[in-house]
Order: C-alpha cells, then sequence, then structure tokens
C-alpha cells in the first residue's frame, strides 16, 4: 500500500488518488516547499514501481522558462491583437496573410532565448524508465534538456523548410529575417514545420505516441488543460492503472486520474531524487 502523509503548513494543495475498487479525494497541507509530501511520496513510488513510463505534456511545462501558455489567465489568448491568436496560428491565415502571420510567429512563437526548466531535466534524468515525451510544444526545450525520445505533435519552431526545394533552415534564420522569408537558394517561400490549426497531425507522430501510450504502465500528463484535440484524445489509449495528472488548474480529464496534484510541475519535479 502507498503511504499517505499529511504535513502542516500555510497553504493547501488537492491530491487525489484511487485504487482498483475506490476513488478517494483528500485535501493536503502544503510542506514549506508548496506541495504536499504526501502526494510527492505516492508520486515517487509509482516511479520507481514502473520501468515504462510516458510522459505526455503541454503548454504549463514551459511556462516556468518564460514561455507563455495559449489558456492561463496570462497566456496568449487573453492578450490583445487585431485578430486572435487562433486565428492567426491557422493554415488559412498563413496563406492568406502571410506577412502578418510572421509578424506574429517572430514576436510570440519564436522564444530561442528560452532555457530548459526543472521539469524538462528531470524528465530528461528520468529516461531510463521514461520511454518517451509526447509533447504539444514546439520549442524544442526537452530535446535542450537532453531528452532523446521526444514525439513532437505539433512539430518544431526549429525545423523550417522551402516550398518550392524543400531546403531546411534553423528558426534563427526565420528571426533574422524580413517579412515573409524566402529561401536563399531558390527564392522559394519558407513555412515553419509546425502544424496550425486546420492542419492535421504528422500521422507517423501520432502513430508513435499511441503505441508508447497504449504500452506504458505509467502516464504521466503535465501543464496541459488536455482541450486541444486530437493531442488530447491520446490519453484514452492508456491502459494502465498509473495515470498521473499533474497541472495548476482543473481539467475535464481529473476524475480519471489515479493521483491528481493541481500545483505547477516545478514544484513537483523539484522535490523528484533521480
Amino acid at each position: 500500500l502507498l503511504k499517505n502523509k499529511i504535513m502542516n503548513g500555510r497553504n493547501k494543495a488537492m491530491c487525489y488518488t484511487k485504487d482498483i475498487h475506490s476513488y478517494r479525494k483528500f485535501s493536503r497541507n502544503q510542506s514549506k516547499e508548496g506541495i504536499s509530501m504526501s502526494s510527492i511520496e505516492t508520486f515517487l513510488q509509482m516511479v520507481k514501481e514502473s520501468d515504462n513510463i510516458v510522459f505526455f505534456g503541454g503548454a504549463g511545462v514551459s511556462t516556468e522558462s518564460g514561455i507563455p501558455d495559449f489558456r492561463s489567465v496570462d497566456g496568449l489568448y487573453n492578450q490583445k491583437y487585431d485578430y486572435p491568436p487562433e486565428t492567426i496560428l491557422s493554415h488559412s491565415f498563413y496563406v492568406n496573410h502571410t506577412e502578418e502571420f510572421y509578424r506574429f510567429y517572430r514576436d510570440k512563437m519564436l522564444c530561442l532565448t528560452a532555457k530548459p526548466n526543472t521539469t524538462h531535466y528531470k524528465l530528461a534524468e528520468l529516461e531510463k524508465a521514461l520511454k518517451a515525451v509526447v509533447t504539444q510544444n514546439i520549442d524544442g526545450l526537452h530535446q535542450a534538456a537532453g531528452s532523446k525520445n521526444v514525439l513532437e505533435l505539433h512539430g518544431s519552431v526549429h525545423r523550417n523548410y522551402c516550398r518550392k526545394c524543400g531546403k531546411e533552415f534553423d528558426a534563427e534564420y526565420i528571426l533574422n529575417s524580413k517579412g515573409v522569408p524566402v529561401c536563399d537558394s531558390c527564392g522559394g517561400q519558407i513555412k515553419p514545420d509546425v502544424v496550425l490549426y486546420e492542419e492535421g497531425l504528422n500521422q507517423q507522430t501520432l502513430e508513435d505516441a499511441v503505441y508508447y501510450i497504449s504500452h506504458a504502465d505509467m502516464l504521466i500528463i503535465g501543464g496541459t488543460s488536455l482541450a486541444v484535440y486530437p493531442a488530447a484524445g491520446l490519453i484514452d489509449y492508456y491502459r494502465g492503472n498509473k495515470l498521473v495528472l499533474i497541472n495548476k488548474s482543473t481539467t475535464s480529464m481529473d476524475s480519471r486520474a489515479d493521483l491528481l496534484i493541481q500545483a505547477g510541475l516545478g514544484e513537483v519535479f523539484g522535490q523528484v531524487r533521480v
């Protein structure tokens, strides 16, 4: 049995656990570090007992690196632009307003000075048991932290290609270009290798994600509202009984978690010792 211990502190977090027979909800006092040690102990025990872990992450993984998410109170969707970010980051807007698209893209999507944070590094350290990182992020910070098997559902800002000849370009080339970036070989228009709204996900990446999630004995979901489909639907392929959900706000999937920790990822992974 997993040991649960209540520790006194000034703040409160919510820790939920359930076993095969019942679902139990606990209100836990936080330690001075800011998060219930009982939930950390449960989390660490789950990790210790697992040898096929998959991490599924969203924008909340990178917010502590200074990259804004899309749907939080301070996220991109709550800022003011001539067009909503969801409209700007669509295929039709890219086609019909390419220069406007790139003005927004350079300003808000190319966060090239951002560095990996605690969560990125801890996931890389866990890689002996952690078989794959499935990410909705496009910033490349998991690889920068040392993770090897990263499945980028929505592509990466670090990959860009000429739509005419296929030549590849890095993110710095896009950042330093003016207007609509063009190929320095053939003059063709360059497009980021990111999945825009109205575009489909890469089929091979999807199949790989389904494979790893369906074979995992532990699935850690972190920093995502689970509101973007089809990516969020991937968790339906998990068949184990160690589903951990770490997120500051509630999600529609909370009741499905075997361990639910409503806190920032840095608070949780900062106390993990590999």
